[in-house]
């Protein structure tokens, strides 16, 4: 069994695997000031109700946007007897992919996921990852990671505006009765909500329109993606495990 981890800003998303095969996942909130000791009670809590079906993992392989977690995540694997390994650009060459970028070294872990995912359906394939950011990875049917978008992601935007604004509030991101909102809050989560869909659906027709790949499949994966996707006109499918998965595949090549 492999323990996949996808530490990002505001979430971290554990994924339990059978080779490839998504067994179990779990959605914990970052917290930069969690010790190793807090978090590794709450893993090992996670993994022993997972054990009586499913076994236990011997290895974990690590994506971090935050690197001041990553002796944190080492220390808990130490003390869970997990062998850790973290996926780092420079692990590209070991990988079935490529990244044909100007700063490969700017890339981030999570993206080369997505990459490795994707590079099993041998085809051209956008990515649009949604989380504290919103990425779109543009990926060849080759596996070759050739760039992409960085956007504000929904709950970035929210919080910003409530911060820039007096007079407005952060409302939980849900998908709106009707556009016209008719008061203060319906207003903020009819704004938030669709600004995201537009703004995906956007920045893929550009994507599309400058890149012109052969029948490229525009996949959604991320913490809000079932919630937007079946708003977005451009996204063909949505893959909430598709991260994790590119991780499973990383750590068959890495140990």
């Amino acid at each position: 069994m492999i323990l996949t981890i996808d530490v990002g800003n505001t979430e971290t998303v554990l994924g339990l695997f059978r080779g490839t095969e998504h067994v179990r996942s779990w959605r914990l909130a970052t917290e930069r000031r969690r010790t190793a000791d807090e978090l590794a009670m709450l893993v090992e809590g996670l993994l022993a109700g997972a054990a009586r079906g499913d076994g236990r993992p011997g290895r974990a392989m690590v994506a971090s946007v935050v690197p001041v977690l990553d002796r944190v995540w080492q220390g808990v694997c130490d003390s869970l007897g997990i062998e850790l390994s973290f996926l780092r650009v420079e692990h590209a060459r070991r990988l079935p992919i490529q990244v044909d970028v100007d700063e490969p070294s700017e890339v981030g872990a999570d993206r080369l996921a997505n990459t490795l995912a994707v590079a099993e359906l041998k085809r051209n394939a956008i990515v649009v990852d949604l989380g504290t950011a919103t990425t779109f990875d543009c990926i060849s049917a080759e596996g070759v990671f050739l760039g992409g978008v960085i956007a504000p992601g929904p709950r970035a935007g929210m919080e910003r505006l409530a911060q820039t604004a007096s007079k407005l509030m952060q409302v939980e991101i849900a998908s709106p009765e009707r556009v016209i909102g008719r008061n203060t809050v319906a207003c903020l989560r009819s704004g938030v909500f669709y600004s995201v869909v537009e703004t995906i659906d956007g920045i893929v027709r550009r994507i599309l329109a400058e890149w012109e790949p052969e029948a490229p499949l525009v996949i959604g994966t991320g913490g809000l993606v079932e919630l937007i996707v079946p708003h977005c006109r451009t996204i063909e499918c949505a893959d909430a495990h598709l991260t994790l998965r590119g991780l499973a595949i990383a750590a068959q090549h890495l140990f």
